[in-house]
């Protein structure tokens, strides 16, 4: 064997070493071979979007794999399996405040780690093309579980899509909700309907995103997951969100809820305070 070894690396023009330390990449690759199609299939599952987190949290659930976090990276760096980054938001609508309209102060204070559900909660707006049209989403997402309770979508921005998602939810005596410094919140209408649902105000700081985070974070899943170019009507797009959020509350697993969905997270939360 080491004769032909030698005979064909004579006749290749290179040296042992070469050859052995070529064998031994490729030997390196071969094993890599069958947890780069795993690795590969979960990250086509993601659009091109998972990170190492939730590929290894898919072959968990999906496949009962356990891969170490190293390796999924280093694989996915050896393949060119880069994520696709988020695209920041362009959309800032601002809006002049009357004289009856109310801020209030931030009394969330970016204390995003919350573990009581129903307790505390993010809202804000969205907007969202469509074809040659635009929507907007209004949502509330509890802090503590990272669920979706509460949204509404229409084709008009009026305070009629803030009211209506609030209407969706139940009192929450002493409960805060966080938003930012927007038109909408600091209405009277929505004020008036915040304090029936005996819940609490608080608002980011003006010019800080940074403060509703949890919120943002949705919106921006939301926007790398969905193709929403393909709708091309209203209620098209309005199925195509509910079939989204009903998939990202109890099927979307989150590394920062002990690798649950938002609805097993839930559970699992007031089991422990039961």
């Amino acid at each position: 064997m080491n004769k032909d070894i030698k005979l064909c690396c004579n006749i290749a023009a290179v040296s042992r070493s070469g050859y052995y330390q070529w064998a031994k990449q490729q030997s390196k690759s071969d094993k890599d071979c069958s947890d780069y199609l795993l690795i590969k299939e979960a990250f086509g599952k993601g659009k091109q979007k998972y990170g190492w987190r939730q590929v290894r949290m898919h072959l968990e659930r999906q496949k009962s794999v356990i891969m170490n976090h190293k390796k999924i990276s280093r694989i996915m760096r050896k393949y060119g399996l880069i994520a696709k980054l988020r695209k920041r938001n362009p959309y800032k609508a601002v809006m002049k405040k009357t004289a009856e309209h109310r801020t209030f102060e931030n009394r969330l204070d970016r204390d995003f780690v919350q573990t009581i559900p129903r307790k505390v909660f993010c809202t804000d707006i969205t907007y969202i093309q469509f074809g040659c049209r635009f929507a907007y989403l209004s949502v509330v997402k509890d802090i503590a579980t990272g669920e979706v309770v509460a949204w509404h979508l229409l084709p008009w921005i009026t305070m009629e899509l803030v009211i209506k998602t609030l209407e969706q939810m139940e009192p929450c005596q002493n409960a805060l909700i966080h938003s930012d410094q927007g038109f909408h919140y600091t209405n009277p209408e929505y004020i008036k309907k915040v304090e029936a649902l005996k819940m609490e105000q608080s608002m980011s700081r003006k010019g800080n995103c940074i403060d509703n985070a949890p919120i943002e974070s949705f919106f921006g899943h939301l926007k790398d997951d969905v193709d929403f170019r393909s709708c091309k009507t209203f209620n098209e797009l309005k199925s195509l969100i509910e079939s989204y959020i009903n998939y990202y509350n109890t099927e979307r697993a989150q590394w920062s809820k002990n690798k649950m969905t938002p609805v097993e997270y839930r559970d699992h939360l007031f089991a422990l305070a039961a």
